[in-house]
């Protein structure tokens, strides 16, 4: 991986070199998916046609995210983030400490968070269409079902937000910037690339 120097900063130093890291597929999806996952979510009860279109294009994007998870970029790839429960358990503790190691794609944490979203999200992507067919349309538990992984999915997201921020906080690093532009500190020789 090339590192490259970026624009000095206003103080006049230099800053770390950065390696690209989010491929712009990567970047497109999450970024989408915020977006409509966030109109799906305010147009649920109001705006049913709309709302079904924003379900249908989320799981386009779900089914895109996954194929680019077998086939895609480094750092896009399930094999390169999806850890052992041991593992994660294990950074997860680390972390509490605040000695959790720098990683430079997804920490292990981070990478249990992307399967449980995108399972979450599949499940609401599911429902929500069995919702709109004759066999399933009107039945409380396929409804209920849908609202659920809504909220669990609400929930799943405040817990990523969270070790965003605190990751953060904790290795120096914008990573909301990072899944901006790609782009990331250059690994030192203790972080796990």
């Amino acid at each position: 991986m090339r590192a490259t120097s970026t624009m000095m900063e206003a103080d006049g130093a230099m800053p770390s070199a950065t390696v690209r890291v989010w491929d712009p597929l990567v970047r497109i999806f999450h970024w989408s998916l915020v977006g409509l996952f966030g109109f799906a979510f305010a147009t649920g009860d109001e705006w049913s046609g709309p709302h079904e279109l924003a379900g249908y294009a989320i799981a386009a994007l779900v089914a895109v995210r996954v194929i680019w998870g077998l086939l895609g970029s480094r750092h896009a790839r399930f094999s390169s983030f999806v850890a052992r429960p041991s593992k994660v358990a294990g950074f997860l503790s680390d972390t509490a400490r605040l000695r959790a190691q720098r990683h430079l794609g997804h920490n292990p944490a981070g990478g249990a968070m992307v399967v449980a979203l995108l399972i979450a999200i599949s499940v609401i992507a599911a429902s929500g269409y069995m919702m709109t067919t004759d066999r399933f349309w009107g039945v409380d538990w396929v409804q209920s079902l849908h609202e659920a992984a809504v909220y669990g999915t609400l929930g799943l997201i405040a817990l990523h937000v969270g070790g965003v921020l605190l990751a953060s906080i904790e290795h120096s690093e914008n990573l909301v910037a990072a899944m901006i532009t790609g782009r990331k500190r250059a690994p030192a020789e203790d972080d796990i690339a």
